[in-house]
């Protein structure tokens, strides 16, 4: 279906009609430029009065391609019915400077913590029709990045567009919290799903996670911590390789401790594999029971009459460009 979603801005079509029937203040006897001696100072250019017929032509079209554009046009779908039961889910994710240690393999490369968690999530993204995804990213502070949302797809991208360090080095895992369960007030019909991950522990912040915790308690959010990092990796030194373990500063009994409290389960990413576990647990969740919507599509073409437009007016300027340059070389010589 075809529409203009501002129809309103068609009434603008007479404008110039209207202002070339205005009455002027005063007539004009004479020319407003002379130009003496014409024949002689500048031989060979003729100066027409009044507007030639194809030029005004032109300018009338170029006129009400920008009015049609200025009415945003666009194309509707066909409708889609959003599911009537679905969940909101918020999703946290650690972008402090931990989050680059490569000890991570998707599709047998070795990547860093923050590649694994784009691909899985942005699969886990995905599957979930129905339900409103929000995204909040985290490191010296709390950043709300999308608010809860049916659109998977732009929640994706945004995942995807997140780089280490965006928001500092260190870790609030209590204003993550905070901000998800400010967010989540004005849900009163809502499962109130946070799935938080990280790689490290609480270092900066305006809350701790006890603090928070109790927020989360207090406004029924559930959360589901997951821990990201390998047990075990392999480093080269000057005496040759050796075994340590990237995920030391992994505060497992905090995570535990705020799943435990809020009725939700921790999980231990120390791959992709085991990361995705959460899908079939989360499946699981009973949703909640909504009404039913419809929406369509939106495909806005208002760049086609602008960019006749501007074509057109290209097209009058041509001939004036055309005898500034004749002009220009008569003069010169």
């Amino acid at each position: 279906m075809f529409e203009f979603a501002w129809l309103w801005a068609l009434l603008a079509l007479p404008l110039p009609l209207l202002i070339r029937l205005l009455p002027s203040r005063g007539q004009v006897q004479t020319a407003a430029l002379r130009v003496p001696q014409v024949d002689s100072d500048l031989p060979g250019v003729t100066f027409r009065t009044g507007t030639h017929p194809a030029r005004l032509g032109l300018a009338a079209l170029a006129w009400i391609c920008l009015v049609l554009a200025a009415a945003r046009p666009q194309w509707l779908g066909e409708p889609i019915n959003i599911p009537a039961k679905g969940r909101d889910l918020m999703v946290a994710v650690d972008l402090s400077g931990s989050m680059k240690v490569e000890d991570m393999v998707v599709n047998g490369q070795q990547v860093d913590r923050l590649k694994m968690i784009k691909h899985v999530l942005g699969d886990f993204i995905q599957r979930r029709v129905g339900d409103r995804l929000g995204l909040i990213l985290f490191a010296d502070t709390a950043y709300l990045q999308a608010p809860l949302t049916y659109d998977r797809d732009t929640v994706a991208q945004l995942l995807d567009e997140t780089v280490i360090g965006l928001v500092g080095d260190q870790t609030a895992i209590g204003d993550a919290i905070g901000l998800a369960v400010k967010r989540f007030e004005t849900r009163e019909e809502s499962n109130r799903i946070l799935i938080l991950l990280t790689d490290g522990q609480n270092t900066a912040g305006n809350i701790s996670p006890e603090q928070a915790n109790e927020l989360a308690v207090a406004n029924k959010v559930t959360i589901y911590p997951i821990g990201v990092g390998a047990d075990q990796m392999l480093v080269q030194s000057f005496f040759g390789n050796r075994r340590v373990n990237p995920s030391a500063d992994l505060d497992e009994d905090m995570l535990t401790e705020l799943a435990k409290s809020t009725g939700g389960q921790y999980f231990r990413a120390r791959d992709t594999q085991s990361l995705e576990a959460i899908y079939s647990r989360l499946d699981e969740l009973e949703p909640i029971a909504r009404e039913s919507r419809q929406m369509r599509p939106q495909s806005a073409l208002f760049y086609y009459p602008l960019a006749l437009a501007l074509l057109l007016s290209v097209a009058l300027c041509l001939p004036s460009l055309w005898q500034w340059l004749r002009l220009r070389r008569r003069s010169a010589v």
